[in-house]
């Protein structure tokens, strides 16, 4: 019998990728995204269901996981969906710092805890999470993003404890630059004039690492790895520069490395 996985943000990138291998390794894939009626190539794929969900709706949360498990037994819930926030913390408004937290934790949370009480009952199932390198370190004019991402890494590793009792796994999913629209549609970009020499030095940055991207389909074979290891591994880092990065953080310590990183981007 086919597995299934339950993915969210599914329209793009690597929510689009994941679920196009897990459906060519003859997975049933469960794909939600805000709008699935825009959704044209996913629809075509066999064993493919699309099903609506804005992971800040709290009840279509929990209506679209009943749907969901009505279809099919659900084997792992890929939590994709996410945007990011880039700027200083002066210059967000109320309701980005809200959306950043209610989508790119919140959503988190909330759906997992929707599908908690099926994987229980079935004695298993495997919970991945995207977060970023950025969940393992922190970067200037990402504080909110970071919040998010550094949230749902020590709230899996707290997880792992109360699911490891009933056979499920637990994992956080932790690149560091991907070839998506990330610097497009999925991130906003606010500038404040107090920051305005960081903020030319990082945007400047960023782009250049985003020029040495990897693909969504080299991330999305981690995260079928993650899904089908059945290892008692919470964190799994699929690129280069974010192992690199966090290795030196390791290596030198929170406090040389927070320093290393001014020093890097500012250059003092």
């Amino acid at each position: 019998m086919n597995k299934t996985i339950f993915i969210t943000g599914a329209s793009t990138g690597l929510g689009k990728a994941t679920a196009k291998l897990f459906q060519e390794k003859g997975w049933n894939v469960i794909a939600t995204m805000r709008d699935p009626s825009k959704e044209v190539e996913l629809a075509q794929l066999a064993n493919v269901t699309l099903l609506p969900l804005d992971v800040t709706d709290l009840k279509q949360i929990r209506d679209t996981a009943e749907k969901a498990i009505a279809i099919h037994n659900i084997d792992v819930v890929f939590n994709n969906a996410g945007y990011g926030l880039m700027g200083a913390m002066e210059a967000f408004t109320e309701e980005q710092i809200l959306k950043q937290l209610n989508t790119n934790l919140l959503g988190v949370i909330m759906v997992t805890q929707a599908f908690i009480p099926h994987f229980r009952e079935r004695k298993g199932g495997v919970f991945i999470s995207t977060t970023s390198m950025g969940g393992l370190l922190a970067y200037p004019l990402h504080s909110i993003y970071h919040a998010a991402k550094f949230g749902v890494q020590g709230w899996s590793e707290s997880m792992s404890f109360e699911l490891g009792l009933h056979h499920i796994r637990i994992k956080t999913i932790a690149p560091g630059a991907v070839a998506t629209d990330f610097l497009g549609r999925s991130l906003d970009k606010n500038s404040h004039p107090a920051y305005t020499e960081l903020e030319d030095k990082l945007f400047a940055m960023t782009e250049s690492m985003m020029s040495q991207a990897v693909t969504p389909e080299k991330v999305a074979e981690v995260v079928y790895k993650a899904a089908t290891d059945d290892k008692d591994q919470v964190t799994y880092i699929p690129t280069s520069d974010a192992q690199a990065a966090y290795d030196r953080r390791l290596e030198i310590g929170s406090e040389a490395s927070r320093i290393e990183i001014r020093e890097h981007i500012l250059g003092s």
